[in-house]
């Protein structure tokens, strides 16, 4: 994961996290956009926060290519991937979302009006932090193997697959600590001014990582080659990976230590927790909480459903690790695009709300709405048309049969992006209003139907094709939580939310992106039967498959005369000098 937003959390954890699946992290303290801004601005001052999430996302899809090269698909990958997601699902459980939703306004708020600029305030959290983290970590470490069960019963009931997945989750689970140590230091910083490190210390996490991985597959061979499995992997092989990957998240929190210094900002550890606004800002914590254990039980659902499919299909690239590297390329135009752009346009957001303009409010909640979409929607069609050779060509290392099987996930996922991407949008508007219980709400109806849906998958489809039907269900249950979502806020605003201009820009995007997909899926499958689905042929066959996709998609919305693109297009025309 990159700097997130995937999400409240900043920190590099095993897997990456959807942004939306997340309660919004607070807003640090920054210049406030006029209302009326133009759209150019709002767009550079994005671009400008993406940058980072891009750099910090290209170093982790690296790193998720040599994971599944070093360890494959199987049943070892899935192994791998339960306890790799373990310390980043009891983080998010336990500590995260509560303290970006309740104690970093407090901590932005301590550092504006207390007269030492609020390094009190911010040590004791900082301790409180550390202690808390310090003493989960100890107690997970002892339950290990009832957390590997809770996640996959797959894994667990094959000896060999849970003694691999809880060796690696005993290596992993240390990183809780240091991912809530990264988070506080980094909002601390931002609440100076300090951007810098938050967005970009995540990248030495990664590097570390792949040098990691890189050394495994130097020793050991390719998955392909190697034929490594849950039965075969050394113990050296898994000392090795578990070291390395906790040394990354280790480099990327003590990396942001010299940056503080150079605030003036003094570390020390503050045991005087009572009496200073720590205990009534964790009870304001529970709509975030409860928000976050509802989005992960309907993770852990999934978890389980897609490891048993997996094991039940016996073709590698059906199961759980395929699903998450699926669902991690799918998430990447939502962490550049859209998180970039709200947070760009939140604090303006935000002012509207505390004025009680209920219009401004809805003019900027539609203006990012149609905005993203530009970007989201042919982004969205491209992985249905592109999906397989955008994988075969990522994770070919792994074999092209298993990279293929996960193709066929993320064009299941593909279209689900557009709802994942408006719902994000949508909440923004309630957490403006300091409304964390309308998300929370929302949030059970996503799950329960991404439950019920990935259950019926299971039930109903053939074991390799279950998973598919999972990531397809994803989007589904998204479009549900939209539709209720809207409601609520159209009710919360008191009338419309310019609901003819925004369905009018995404209907028009969508017609333009058909032919688009059509003509560059049937580009894409002409090249890759001439010239197979090897790194030469995947390559071509998403260069000139994507080509085609944005021109088609080009040519087709400029003739309906979208603003949105039009603006885009300005921009990127400017910053081009012409």
């Amino acid at each position: 994961p990159g700097p997130q937003p995937s999400g409240p959390q900043q920190a590099a954890a095993p897997v990456a996290a959807p942004e939306s699946d997340e309660p919004a992290p607070a807003p640090a303290p920054a210049p406030v956009a006029k209302k009326g801004g133009k759209v150019g601005g709002l767009l550079k001052s994005s671009a400008v926060m993406a940058a980072g999430t891009m750099v910090s996302r290209l170093t982790g899809f690296v790193r998720s290519m040599l994971i599944v090269s070093a360890l494959g698909l199987g049943l070892l990958g899935d192994s791998f991937q339960v306890a790799y997601q373990l310390p980043t699902m009891i983080y998010i459980l336990t500590v995260g979302g509560g303290l970006n939703s309740v104690f970093v306004p407090q901590l932005v708020r301590a550092m504006k009006d207390d007269e030492d600029g609020g390094e009190s305030y911010a040590n004791r959290l900082l301790t409180l932090v550390m202690v808390a983290l310090a003493a989960l970590t100890a107690l997970a470490m002892f339950a290990a193997p009832y957390l590997v069960s809770a996640l996959s019963t797959e894994v667990a009931n094959d000896p060999a697959a849970n003694e691999v997945a809880v060796t690696f989750t005993r290596y992993f689970l240390p990183s809780i600590f240091f991912m809530g140590v990264h988070v506080v230091m980094g909002q601390i910083l931002n609440a100076r001014g300090r951007f810098g490190a938050m967005m970009w210390t995540p990248v030495l996490n990664n590097i570390v990582i792949i040098v990691t991985l890189g050394m495994f597959i130097w020793v050991y061979g390719t998955s392909e080659r190697s034929g490594m499995s849950v039965t075969s992997i050394p113990p050296e092989g898994q000392r090795l990976l578990g070291v390395g990957i906790l040394l990354g998240l280790v480099v990327q929190s003590l990396a942001m230590i010299p940056y503080l210094r150079e605030t003036g900002f003094r570390m020390r550890l503050r045991f005087d927790w009572r009496g200073h606004g720590l205990g009534k800002a964790a009870m304001l914590a529970k709509w975030t909480i409860l928000f976050v254990l509802a989005n992960q039980a309907g993770a852990l659902v999934v978890t389980q459903l897609s490891t048993a499919a997996g094991i039940a299909s016996g073709d590698e690239g059906t199961g759980f690790a395929a699903y998450a590297n699926a669902q991690l390329i799918w998430g990447l135009p939502q962490a550049i695009i859209t998180v970039s752009l709200m947070a760009a346009l939140l604090p303006r957001i935000s002012r509207s709300a505390a004025e009680n303009d209920a219009g401004a409010v809805r003019d900027d909640i539609s203006q990012g709405l149609r905005t993203t979409a530009v970007a989201i929607v042919p982004l969205a069609f491209g992985f249905v048309a592109l999906g397989i050779p955008m994988c075969t060509l990522m994770f070919g290392s792994s074999g092209t049969s298993q990279a293929t099987n996960m193709g066929y996930m993320l064009m299941a996922f593909g279209l689900g992006l557009i709802p994942y991407s408006v719902q994000y949008v949508v909440l923004r508007a309630f957490y403006a209003y300091e409304d964390t219980r309308t998300p929370f709400y929302n949030t059970v109806i996503v799950a329960a139907g991404n439950a019920a849906a990935s259950g019926l998958c299971y039930l109903l489809l053939p074991a390799r094709w279950a998973v598919v039907g999972m990531a397809a269900s994803y989007g589904l249950a998204y479009a549900i939580g939209v539709g209720v979502a809207w409601r609520r806020l159209r009710a919360k605003l008191g009338g419309d939310l310019d609901g003819a201009r925004v369905t009018r820009t995404y209907a028009r995007l969508c017609i333009a992106s058909v032919p688009a997909a059509l003509v560059s899926g049937v580009a894409c499958y002409g090249i890759s039967q001439v010239l197979g689905q090897g790194a030469a042929g995947s390559l071509a066959a998403l260069l000139a498959g994507g080509a085609v996709l944005l021109g088609v998609f080009f040519v087709a919305a400029r003739r309906m005369r979208i603003e949105e693109l039009n603006s885009l297009v300005g921009m990127v025309r400017g910053r081009l000098g012409r």
